[in-house]
């Protein structure tokens, strides 16, 4: 699943007459960028959830046809955020466990394609959610205090209040449709559900080995694609 109907409220102005995954980075949409990254993983089939300006989202999409099996997941009638916008695009995905990849992001992989690391490093008996996470010292233009700490096994557990974490979430994720059990109605955030999945210990970090980048604001645009050009 790719999730693509956030309203980009952070990007404007570049947001005022274009979706955020259609905002270009370095020559090209945000989206094409993670289009890449899932065509050369090997990934056959895509789920993408729109609402804001979701025409000029679909009429994007369809243009990847001969790339991927497109399906879209109609939000327009209400956002639903990132964890209502799983539970409204369920029955359109046809994997378990599936990857869900936010559009807005960009990585540039280690020595090994990240989503082949991540996938490699599920277990179904153990997990219902795993993390791509990147070091904050390799998370760009992140200016938060980090998100998750990681014990020796994998296993995460959030931030406390007023400290600093060691590890920023990508945007990357394998779930269980497990994770998606009992969930609320209407929009909610996957918080939520990360956050009983810690509790019965089935939420796990993978660390990314290249670079990656928060994009959320017009200046992240241009400090990203500074920082790809002295690479």
């Amino acid at each position: 699943m790719v999730m693509a109907a956030g309203l980009g409220k952070r990007m404007r102005p570049l947001t005022a007459t274009r979706p955020k995954p259609l905002v270009e980075l370095a020559g090209k949409p945000l989206i094409d960028h993670v289009l890449e990254r899932l065509r050369a993983a090997g990934v056959p089939r895509i789920v993408v959830n729109v609402h804001y300006l979701a025409d000029a989202l679909e009429a994007h999409l369809k243009a990847k046809a001969s790339d991927f099996e497109v399906a879209v997941s109609d939000e327009r009638d209400l956002l639903l955020e990132t964890g209502g916008g799983m539970i409204r695009a369920e029955p359109l995905i046809d994997a378990d466990p599936f990857l869900v990849v936010n559009s807005d992001n960009f990585w540039v992989d280690g020595p090994s394609d990240a989503l082949k690391l991540l996938a490699s490093q599920w277990r179904d008996e153990e997990m219902d959610a795993l993390l791509l996470l990147v070091p904050q010292a390799r998370a760009g233009n992140h200016k938060g205090q980090g998100d998750f700490h990681m014990d020796a096994g994998g296993r995460l557990t959030r931030r406390k209040t007023g400290r600093v974490a060691p590890f920023v979430y990508t945007g990357i994720q394998i779930v269980s449709k497990r994770l998606l059990r009992d969930a609320p109605s209407g929009p909610f955030s996957t918080n939520i559900l990360w956050d009983r999945a810690i509790e019965e210990g089935r939420c796990f970090g993978a660390v990314h080995q290249g670079l990656w980048f928060d994009v959320g604001t017009p200046a992240a645009i241009g400090a990203t694609e500074h920082a790809l050009a002295h690479e």
